[in-house]
């Protein structure tokens, strides 16, 4: 058996660099993409991915929902594109610098149980101090108090479709912005994972990474934490362990949900039976 030599790559983290909090999150780049890769194969999702070609394919239990990370050389390409099949259904998207903890918000609420309801998104913004406008065709935006952080549900003029997108954009001197990260889904996704994604990113907690590991050093702050390999990689296993736990009761709930009534007198003729 071949020993595997030692090659430099940032998939020996977390015990590869020495680690910081750093806030605010929205601002602290992409992070670690297994912090929601492993997390959907946790929640039974299947990789069908091309160990050869630089991306990852995910797909849920069901084959109802999937995931491409997949990296493009497009300044405003799309790295991760989470959908539901078959076609028709919603999409969205993130680009390359969005932070995983933030994306995590979105995918984790689409392996949890569902909640009842359409849960409103921007009572979450307001909350955490964005400025709230809606204009008389239906738009709706909101903005961070930075100033460069913003989140807008836009129609089109005639007012027959309508999408989300969130973004971070610094303006580049010439009367311009260029963007740091950018989201984007169609008006189909569920509410309760835009919820999702809109507490994750207000969320004040701090998140790791290393130092200088971050789009632009001079919009964040960071404080070292030294060596903490071992604490992430059991913070990591926790956040497993919880997806399993949280799969299943979805799964447990959906097939309650779908199971067919029973007909008349059916229960009372099978507990009958088993009391024989």
């Amino acid at each position: 058996m071949t020993a595997r030599p030692y090659i430099a790559s940032q998939a020996d983290d977390p015990w590869s660099r020495m680690w910081c909090d750093t806030t605010p999150r929205h601002l602290a780049g992409p992070g670690d993409p297994r912090h929601v890769t492993q997390a959907l194969r946790a929640a039974g999702w299947k990789n069908f991915g091309d160990p050869d070609f630089p991306h990852v394919v995910l797909a849920s239990p069901d084959h109802q929902h999937t995931l491409v990370l997949e990296p493009v050389p497009e300044t405003y390409g799309s790295w991760w594109r989470i959908s539901s099949t078959p076609w028709g259904g919603w999409h969205a998207s993130f680009g390359a610098n969005t932070p995983v903890e933030i994306i995590a918000g979105f995918t984790d609420a689409l392996v949890r149980p569902t909640p009842q309801g359409e849960p409103d998104i921007w009572p979450t913004l307001r909350a955490a101090g964005w400025a709230y406008e809606r204009d008389g065709h239906g738009t709706e935006h909101a903005r961070h108090p930075d100033g460069i952080t913003t989140m807008e549900r836009r129609g089109t003029p005639a007012g027959s479709h309508f999408d989300w997108t969130a973004e971070v954009a610094l303006p580049n001197g010439l009367g311009g912005h260029t963007r740091v990260w950018h989201a984007y889904f169609d008006d189909d996704t569920p509410r309760h994972l835009l919820a999702g994604f809109a507490a994750a990113l207000v969320d004040p907690a701090p998140v790791s990474r290393g130092r200088y590991y971050v789009p632009h050093s001079h919009l964040v702050t960071q404080v070292e934490r030294g060596a903490i390999g071992d604490q992430l990689a059991t913070a990591h296993d926790e956040r497993l362990k919880a997806i399993r736990t949280a799969a299943r009761k979805a799964r447990r709930a959906t097939a309650l949900a779908t199971r067919p009534p029973s007909a008349p007198g059916a229960e009372t003729t099978t507990a009958a039976a088993r009391s024989r």
